[in-house]
């Protein structure tokens, strides 16, 4: 059986768009003379539609799309993900379903039977659970279909498992000959590799070849990597999709090849191209060809600034310098660096008058050295921001806002400030990853100068004014934030590698505390590279009492 594989990248409501997409791929299955297709979950529609899935209209035309697909279909069978109605009067009113066309007819659809309710994942909200598993007759197999999480529930693989009962191992002892598992997983720091040990594990224990299809592309945070593969029955992958990028392949599933085309690897790199696709994605899809951000002379603007050039195009970038009484000379002259590095144009946009003025209005004195000073520095944030948002209004750019995880965890950002934007480029990015990214960017020549990556990070607004001053140093603050974070860690157990007791419940306390949360509830939507970032994925209450504290025993 010849299979050909569309890893495409869809917009959500984009029903004519992601067709189009769809009937190329089908086209070039012919011309490879393929006898199976296979698209990722919910390609018509796009998976991250969230509420759009309540609305009646979209449910009732929710299979109108597949009206082309199937006159395109002709001699091939095409697997496309989809929703479709519930015509029950009881249960959620859609499907999450797989539709199978053969030869210009829809033979049936394979539903979803487990719905993800973790992290960005709320299927059960919109979709009823699958009632049955079946079969697919083909001419030259039995096929078996999985929407995503029926696949990922393997109790031979995952040492825990969130439910009972595993439908693709359900599929695979029904008699199916071959396992398609059609996807919309997101993209998480080592989540590629353990991808393809999974599916490599299916294939060779069942001794049945697997084709595994993701989606790839952006839809406001969420960012899908693509990295689709193929295995055969031998658990060898014969066709391997590169990441974060549209793919259409075709190969046989009893070949013996192995392909090994190289994947960039669960490491920095990875972490570089989905930021860069979730920025291009993000500005594309929402109409924006051009960006602003405020360059400070920092480590993070720097950073989301050399990003926004790879994903958009230098010419496209505008950088406004914007210093204060405070700002150290570096803040410009190291920005006009970075600028010339990149190519992008900068403009500077001094806020000491407009500064000057507000506080005297208001007899606000200016911050001094260990000085109680917050409403004065918040005001300087406060200026840039309205500038930022002034531009972005007048130019029709897309404001990208530049906090990292670590501080906009602790709160360490001001509200109508720094926290301003269209697109929080790394807000789900640890000050320490801030630091990798902007050392791997340099691997090859100085693009983000030296002097911003050795300078000692501080905010700049209050003399002699430094961030660890207010938190703890970055490399004993972000492994604590990584523990609680991305593995859910409690404070015994992060106080077990070795933290001190006082500095965890205090950190923890101040990631929780409700002005904290305020802050977060009112960011940009932010491009998550972690398993579980500060975005949608993220529910807590603004109001509440919670406080941690140690176990008295």
């Amino acid at each position: 059986m010849r299979v050909t594989i569309g890893q495409i990248n869809t917009t959500n409501g984009d029903y004519e768009g992601n067709t189009e997409r769809i009937l190329r791929v089908v086209e070039g299955a012919k011309r490879d003379d393929a006898d199976l297709v296979v698209l990722p979950e919910v390609a018509v529609q796009g998976y991250t539609s969230l509420d759009w899935f309540l609305d009646k209209d979209v449910r009732a035309k929710a299979l109108e799309p597949l009206e082309k697909i199937k006159a395109a279909a002709g001699g091939l069978t095409v697997v496309v993900g989809t929703v479709r109605p519930n015509d029950e009067t009881n249960g959620r009113r859609l499907f999450n379903s797989a539709a199978v066309i053969r030869d210009g007819e829809i033979i049936g659809f394979a539903d979803k039977t487990l719905l993800p309710e973790y992290d960005v994942f709320d299927d059960p909200r919109y979709f009823e659970p699958a009632r049955e598993r079946h079969l697919f007759e083909l001419e030259n197999g039995r096929l078996g279909v999985a929407v995503c999480e029926d696949f990922w529930n393997d109790k031979t693989f995952w040492r825990e498992r969130l439910y009972a009962h595993d439908p693709a191992q359900e599929l695979i002892e029904m008699g199916a000959s071959v396992l398609v598992s059609i996807n919309a997983s997101p993209f998480g720091k080592g989540k590629q590799h353990e991808r393809c040990r999974m599916v490599r594990h299916r294939a060779k224990a069942n001794n049945l070849p697997v084709v595994f299809v993701n989606l790839v592309g952006g839809n406001d945070g969420v960012i899908f990597d693509g990295a689709s593969l193929v295995v055969n029955r031998r658990g060898e992958t014969i066709l391997q999709a590169p990441a974060f990028e549209e793919f259409v392949g075709t190969v046989d599933l009893e070949c013996r090849e192995c392909d090994t085309t190289c994947l960039a690897g669960d490491d920095i790199e990875t972490v570089r191209r989905a930021l860069v696709l979730g920025i291009r994605d993000y500005a594309h899809k929402n109409k924006f060809k051009q960006a602003i951000l405020g360059l400070s002379g920092g480590i993070d603007s720097a950073l989301v600034a050399a990003l926004a050039c790879e994903a958009l195009g230098a010419e496209n970038v505008l950088g406004v310098m914007m210093p204060s009484p405070f700002s150290s000379g570096g803040s410009i002259t190291d920005s006009e660096s970075l600028a010339r590095n990149t190519g992008m144009r900068v403009e500077l946009h001094p806020i000491v008058s407009a500064f000057d003025a507000l506080t005297n209005e208001l007899n606000l004195k200016r911050p001094t050295r260990g000085g109680e000073s917050l409403a004065v520095e918040n005001l300087q944030s406060r200026l840039r921001g309205n500038i930022l948002m002034t531009l972005s209004n007048a130019t029709g750019r897309l404001l990208l806002s530049t906090g990292n995880k670590s501080e906009l965890a602790l709160g360490y950002c001001t509200l109508y400030g720094d926290t301003n934007g269209g697109l929080a480029v790394i807000g789900d990015v640890l000050k320490t990853e801030v630091y990798a990214l902007c050392r791997h960017i340099n691997r090859d020549a100085e693009i983000i100068p030296e002097t911003i990556i050795n300078k000692r990070p501080s905010a700049e607004l209050a003399p002699d004014q430094f961030d660890d001053q207010s938190l703890p140093p970055y490399d004993v603050l972000d492994p604590i934030l990584e523990a609680y974070f991305e593995r859910k860690a409690s404070p015994d157990e992060i106080i077990a590698q070795g933290h001190d007791v006082e500095l965890v419940y205090r950190i923890l306390n101040q990631v929780e505390a409700p002005a904290n949360e305020f802050k977060r509830r009112q960011l940009p939507p932010t491009l998550i590279i972690s398993r579980h970032a500060i975005g949608i994925g993220r529910r807590r209450p603004v109001t509440h009492a919670y406080k941690r504290t140690p176990s008295v025993i």
